[in-house]
């Protein structure tokens, strides 16, 4: 079996040494060298963690296969205190109303099935260099690629079906940027550093998206918890800063925005 063919599925059902053997072998392939294989819980039940660093920067291993990526809006509920905080923020005048599942509808990726190859993804974004229509010729020197949009929710989720890598909850007495022990600043299931701070906005080779942040639009335009901490979210898109990004205001501004580069395998 190709690596690229292996699923989070049989990933999971692996025992310790053969995550050893299958990270050697994918670190064989990159020319790199494994650094971390170790065993955390995720959702439930034991996951194995890889970090493979090559040339100076570290990736992680991420499974494919047939994942179900986006969020159900159709099986979820706001809380008293989030449909409170939203309508405190409609008050101001932000966010698109009439509620907080409408706003979720205009951002959010919908439920659906993809078939993803496995991959290395770096463990931390990097700032862009370049244009954004230029960086993939940049990485590609490099012998890496910008991720899909869809590649960068699987990673940042990691199998999870919930509006935040860490659940449903998020911390409505204060917003992302102050909070630093808050659950952004765990690692992913995957062990990657992601959807950590708004401030950032990360980049793929989808351009009517942007994820992991909204560069800090939502926490200095006082927008409100709820709202502050959504950039945050797995399926979040974010089209309105995908537009500015692609948008002619936006080229002045590529040193502000990242991406996270992938090795294929």
């Amino acid at each position: 079996m190709s690596l690229a063919d292996l699923s989070l599925d049989q990933w999971r059902s692996f025992e310790l040494p053969a995550a050893r053997r299958i990270a050697q072998e994918a670190a064989h392939q990159v020319d790199g060298h494994v650094t971390v294989v170790e065993t955390v819980e995720h959702l439930g039940a034991p996951l194995h963690r890889v970090r493979i660093e090559r040339h100076g920067q570290e990736f992680a291993l991420v499974p494919g296969g047939a994942v179900i990526l986006g969020f159900d809006l159709n099986t979820w509920q706001p809380t008293p205190e989030q449909a409170a905080d939203f309508a405190e923020s409609l008050d101001q005048g932000f966010g698109y109303g009439p509620d907080l599942r409408t706003h979720l509808a205009q951002v959010l990726s919908p439920r659906r099935s993809v078939i993803l190859a496995t991959l290395l993804m770096a463990v931390e974004d990097e700032n862009l260099t370049e244009l954004p229509a230029d960086m993939p010729a940049v990485l590609a020197a490099r012998g890496l690629r910008m991720p899909s949009s869809d590649e960068w929710e699987h990673a940042c989720g990691a199998g999870t079906d919930t509006l935040f890598r860490w659940g449903n909850d998020c911390p409505l007495d204060r917003d992302p940027y102050e909070d630093r022990t808050g659950p952004h600043q765990q690692l992913s299931g995957f062990g990657l550093r992601i959807a950590y701070d708004t401030y950032r906005t990360e980049l793929t080779s989808d351009v009517t998206a942007a994820h992991g942040g909204d560069g800090g639009e939502s926490v200095c335009g006082g927008y409100g918890c709820m709202l502050a901490w959504l950039p945050l979210a797995t399926a979040n898109r974010n089209p309105s800063m995908a537009e500015f990004v692609y948008g002619p205001d936006g080229e002045d501004l590529c040193e502000d925005f990242s991406t996270r580069p992938v090795l294929t395998l």
